[in-house]
């Protein structure tokens, strides 16, 4: 009788616990959409796409240099050495990707030095093609500029609405009492872009 007893008692235990569950979860739900976990679900899923938006105009970019380079290659007396430049920054820009979980302020300073990298590369390039006035009239090298043009207009704008995405983003975490929630399910702070070394002065992308 008493072990028959003690069996109920468990099953009875039992069930308490599982009802105990299923009424936490109930009442969670509403806890964490009134918290804002939804909200901030929403919001870093906006950092994700902006961020792919900026993956996609630098590789626009990296795209065209291919035909840069090959136009360029014409000139028998072209220098090497800044093609070769060019060459070894494209890989190493496009060598460089990121978790768009993991966009953190380390991350992002290694894909932006990448980029910047081969900015700078194109950069001394420009310079060089000054030398070559045939060249700067070559149809190729005046459809290009139109397209790099476009394209470098188009990574500024996209990596300000990434920031913007991420500005929105890191401050509806860190509110109170929205950083209790973000804590708990691992929303982390997002990285900016910072502005480029020299980005006080307006760049100049002509040939």
């Amino acid at each position: 009788m008493l072990k028959f007893v003690v069996k109920i008692i468990s099953k009875i235990e039992t069930n308490m616990k599982t009802l105990l569950k299923i009424f936490s979860l109930i009442l969670l739900i509403p806890l964490l959409s009134s918290c804002g976990y939804n909200k901030m679900v929403s919001l870093d899923e906006e950092v994700s796409g902006a961020w792919s938006q900026v993956e996609n105009v630098y590789q626009r970019r990296s795209d065209l240099i291919p035909n840069l380079v090959s136009t360029v290659k014409g000139y028998a007396d072209f220098e090497k050495e800044t093609l070769t430049g060019v060459i070894e920054a494209r890989a190493k820009a496009t060598s460089v990707s990121i978790d768009p979980s993991k966009l953190d302020e380390t991350s992002i300073a290694k894909f932006q030095q990448a980029q910047q990298g081969l900015s700078s590369a194109l950069s001394k390039l420009m310079v060089v093609v000054e030398k070559y006035p045939d060249l700067k009239a070559n149809q190729n090298f005046l459809e290009l500029q139109s397209q790099l043009e476009g394209t470098e207009n188009r990574i500024t704008m996209e990596r300000q609405n990434f920031n913007n995405a991420v500005k929105t983003y890191n401050t509806y975490i860190r509110k109170f009492p929205n950083n209790l929630i973000s804590g708990m399910f691992g929303f982390e702070k997002k990285g900016y872009f910072k502005a480029d070394d020299g980005a006080e002065k307006a760049p100049k992308v002509e040939f």
